[in-house]
């Protein structure tokens, strides 16, 4: 991925990056259409599934707002539509709506398909977005997969995290570190030792701009493991390691658990620390999804790869409103036997997705 993690040294993905310059925006677009297409990945999981167990789907949407192409196969029962904001995609499924009058003669209603077919319908989207990960992990293990080698030298700042010792200093992406308290700078190893032991200490740092240097004070921060940070990322040269075919394929399937495993440590993490540290919103993960095509087709197939195991992963959480939610229910239908009622299960949901909005403004408010 082009960054480099080590004790003392902020790796922070998402550093609030101001409004993209025009030589940016082919890079945005790629991060946008990126983004909607491991959406209609997973949609198109639900929409695969529910029409082999015979469900009736009367809309594939692709984007939001208002449609400028829509289209309707002759016989079939679903409208397949682009909208103007190509942005999210959703599967309209008849039945599923808790404010439709349902028809329990009605055969093709979700509602009235087997116990086994709604659990996969609702978990297609998720095994679509592990399946579509192991897919590209695969074929890119094929090409050559990214590694990180040694840091750049000089070292340059690739880009600096939001609240961060390095931003109220004045250290910006572009700049060159060459002096920190003192001693010269060669690469980010340099700056994982002399700061190792100026956490909450003032620094000197010498930086080069545009051919001018500058001294910048600032004074590294402690995170939670008491490790001083001063927010930056630096640039680190990249390797491309090709597999052979066996391990290829065998890393695509375990790549995609390993990951999830990941993310649930973080998870854990998060909520043991009572923190949002590590959620970013969609506006960040264009950001990060652009960031990542500037440096290359192989860090931006790979980027890709993460999120998709992210979306499948974090749909899979029991939380009401996502896919993880309708599966609880069910799999209360599955042990007492017998259905949840449809008002309360709608009110859980309102309520979950209520919820999910409201983090989501406040990562955004929050600038990640």
């Amino acid at each position: 991925m082009g960054e480099v993690r080590c004790q003392g040294y902020s790796v922070i993905l998402d550093a609030g990056a101001s409004a993209p310059r025009m030589s940016q925006i082919p890079y945005y677009i790629a991060g946008i259409f990126g983004l909607s297409f491991l959406v209609v990945v997973h949609e198109s999981g639900h929409y695969l599934v529910a029409r082999a167990f015979g469900m009736r789907v009367l809309r594939f949407s692709i984007g939001l707002g208002p449609a400028i192409v829509r289209y309707t196969p002759k016989g079939s029962p679903t409208t397949f539509q682009i909208c103007a904001i190509p942005l999210l995609a959703y599967v309209q499924i008849a039945g599923m709506n808790p404010a439709e009058e349902i028809d329990r003669d009605d055969p093709e209603l979700f509602p009235n398909k087997s116990v086994f077919a709604r659990i996969m319908t609702i978990a297609a989207g998720s095994l679509a977005n592990y399946a579509s990960a192991s897919v590209l992990f695969f074929g890119l293990a094929l090409v050559g997969l990214p590694e990180a080698g040694p840091p750049v030298s000089p070292m340059l700042v690739e880009d600096v995290a939001a609240d961060s010792a390095a931003k109220e200093a004045g250290i910006l992406a572009g700049d060159i570190v060459r002096e920190a308290n003192g001693e010269t700078v060669h690469d980010v190893r340099d700056v994982q030792r002399i700061t190792k032991t100026r956490g909450a200490r003032a620094t000197v740092f010498v930086v080069e701009r545009q051919g001018h240097r500058r001294s910048l004070t600032m004074t590294p921060k402690l995170d939670s493991t008491g490790a001083p940070r001063i927010g930056v990322v630096s640039a680190v040269t990249v390797n491309y390691v090709s597999k052979p075919l066996g391990e290829a394929l065998k890393l695509a399937v375990i790549y995609p658990f390993v990951f999830s495993a990941a993310q649930a440590v973080g998870i854990y993490d998060m909520i043991r620390r009572l923190s949002g540290e590590g959620l970013i919103s969609p506006k960040g993960m264009t950001e990060e999804a652009a960031k990542a095509a500037k440096r290359g087709p192989s860090s931006f197939v790979l980027l890709l790869i993460h999120l998709s195991i992210a979306i499948g992963f974090s749909n899979l959480l029991p939380i009401p409103a996502l896919d993880g939610g309708r599966l609880a229910f069910l799999g209360y239908e599955v042990i007492t036997r017998r259905r949840p009622n449809e008002k309360f299960e709608a009110i859980v949901h309102l309520v979950g997705l209520v919820f999910l909005l409201s983090v989501v403004v406040a990562v955004m408010i929050s600038g990640h």
